[in-house]
């Protein structure tokens, strides 16, 4: 069994607890849920900002615990005051070290576009983001049908979470849809947990030119950055090289000012 699989069975089980603890009528009673949303597609694809997403996680399958030491408020708050375009949170707890709590901790002192990083199988999943404070869902090609990942999307849509869809390989865009606002091509495989930047290469030419495009993980360097907007890429969502530095928002800043002296 792949990590990804294990990930997804032990999501199922999740979902059960979830439904009994928290049931929808209380999370559609969540001060979030009425709230505006924060277009992360327009954040990211404006010329103006970074389009740099910077994410907040704990550790992750493949290099175990990456920062337990970390606060999101900190955290967070020091990627939006050095200027990332948006945030990316890890909700998922047993990999990931997440927490919904993350998620809402950060909606509630940034005014950047939040996209919950999450492994989301099920509508339950969407409305909980939404009553948590996100701005935007995460969809996993690899782990949906082409139906599911387009019924899921216009779900979301319908309660104004915009979509990106992450996919790894050419064959997984049949799942992009009208309702999906954002492609991710995430530069790690998600059977060996590899990461080569090359991937968004080989997959630059053949994502239709309407969605706004993300480069995820292994974006090390500004350098990175600078020759993937040469392939069309808008985004960038980076987020180990930052968590395994003692004080991520440190290592945020720094990166920003490189990237700014080499755009210059």
């Amino acid at each position: 069994m792949t990590i990804l699989e294990r990930i997804i069975l032990h999501k199922k089980k999740e979902l059960v607890k979830a439904r009994a603890i928290h049931p929808l009528k209380e999370l559609e009673q969540s001060g979030f849920f009425t709230r505006e949303i924060r277009s992360l597609s327009k954040a990211v694809a404006n010329p103006d900002k970074s389009g740099i997403i910077a994410e907040f996680k704990r550790k992750s399958p493949s290099r175990g615990m990456i920062n337990d030491q970390a606060l999101v408020e900190e955290v967070t708050t020091g990627y939006f005051r050095s200027g990332a375009s948006g945030l990316s949170i890890l909700t998922d707890h047993e990999f990931f070290g997440g927490t919904n709590d993350d998620l809402s901790r950060a909606r509630e002192l940034n005014p950047i576009p939040i996209l919950r990083k999450d492994f989301i199988i099920d509508e339950y999943q969407i409305l909980e983001a939404r009553a948590i404070g996100a701005d935007a869902i995460l969809l996993i090609a690899a782990v949906l049908t082409q139906l599911q990942a387009k019924n899921l999307a216009r779900f979301a849509r319908s309660f104004d979470l915009e979509v990106l869809l992450e996919v790894h390989q050419e064959g997984e865009l049949d799942r992009l849809n009208e309702f999906v606002n954002l492609v991710g091509v995430n530069n790690r495989d998600l059977d060996t947990f590899t990461v080569d930047t090359e991937r968004s290469v080989k997959l630059a030419g053949v994502i239709p030119q309407d969605f706004v495009r993300i480069s995820e993980s292994g974006i090390t360097s500004p350098l990175v950055i600078k020759s993937l907007k040469g392939y069309g890429y808008q985004g960038f969502l980076i987020g180990e090289s930052f968590m395994r530095h003692p004080e991520p928002a440190v290592a945020f800043s720094d990166f920003m000012k490189q990237l700014v002296f080499d755009n210059d």
